[in-house]
């Protein structure tokens, strides 16, 4: 914590290996299949999250922490350097969800590796670099409170998910993911933004930071609950039902599953779908049983 070239540097290397480094080196490759590997991780960073969100509670959140107003206790209090602790291991975190993305790259799905997915998980370290070096405590805990406690619900439907079509019966509670996600938003930002009505001790440049992360991701799942509920686009069967995090466990063509295979040309309208705008600034596990190829403009793309 004492620098912050260490992060930014691994940041950038981030960057260039997920829109460089990796697609070439997977060029001349086939897919990986990771589904084991990707049951073990998604197991980990369900129970790594969990103990966050706990040990964000035990620091404050339950019960000692104001909800209208906290300030940030630089004090040597065990309390305050549990707190501290705990926004450290939150700062880890943004490091193991690199490998969300790597898992799309060794899958060669390169569609889900947008601009917009790699800007996120590659800004995340940096901005929790900050809170942590600065204010490792107080107010704006509360939005890695949330966030922690989202990813140990959707890391565990991605750990299910991940098991094969027969735990499918159990996740049937996945179509929820989006507004569960869209909530967090609206409680972070209101949250945050509430410190403009309230004296209170609070460096205001954090709290302005978070709650504009909660404003953008807002209009973003909102973008993508239109399209995948409620637009025309409907009527196309996928399980893209993650929001931003996608999941692929079957394709369905002409109402049949094929498995992640395509036996079959593409339609248009799932062309459209899977690889659309709104798709394409998502974040995800990169979970899928298989792998798509199909011709566009005479060049081969899988």
């Amino acid at each position: 914590m004492s620098s912050p070239v260490p992060t930014l540097a691994i940041c950038l290397f981030y960057v260039y290996f997920s829109k460089v480094m990796g697609p070439k080196l997977m060029e001349n490759r086939k897919p990986f299949d990771l589904r084991q590997i990707l049951i073990i991780y998604n197991f980990i960073q369900t129970i790594f999250s969990a103990w966050i969100f706990y040990e964000y509670l035990m620091s404050g959140w339950w019960g000692s922490y104001s909800f209208r107003c906290q300030p940030v206790d630089y004090s040597s209090n065990p309390m305050a350097l549990r707190m501290a602790n705990v926004c450290w291991w939150y700062y880890f975190s943004k490091f193991t969800e690199f490998l969300d993305t790597l898992f799309f790259i060794l899958r060669k799905k390169f569609s889900h590796v947008s601009t917009l997915h790699v800007i996120h998980h590659g800004c995340m370290p940096f901005s929790v670099w900050m809170g942590v070096k600065f204010a490792a405590g107080g107010h704006s805990t509360f939005f890695a409170l949330l966030n922690t406690f989202v990813h140990v619900v959707m890391y565990f439907y991605y750990m299910l998910s991940a098991m094969g079509p027969q735990y499918q019966k159990y996740i049937w509670w996945k179509k929820y993911l989006t507004t569960f996600q869209m909530v967090q938003f609206v409680l972070i930002f209101t949250h945050q933004f509430q410190l403009l009505f309230t004296d209170c001790d609070y460096p205001k440049g954090f709290m302005v930071w978070i709650g504009f992360h909660g404003v953008m991701f807002l209009f973003l799942f909102s973008d993508f609950y239109k399209v995948k509920y409620t637009s025309g686009k409907k009527a196309v069967q996928n399980n893209n039902t993650g929001a931003c995090m996608v999941v692929e466990d079957e394709v369905h063509t002409n109402g049949k599953v094929s498995n992640g295979t395509m036996g079959e040309t593409l339609t248009s309208s799932y062309l459209e779908s899977e690889l659309s705008s709104t798709y394409k600034p998502c974040y995800s596990n990169g979970i899928n049983n298989g792998f798509v190829s199909y011709q566009r403009n005479g060049k081969k793309i899988d």
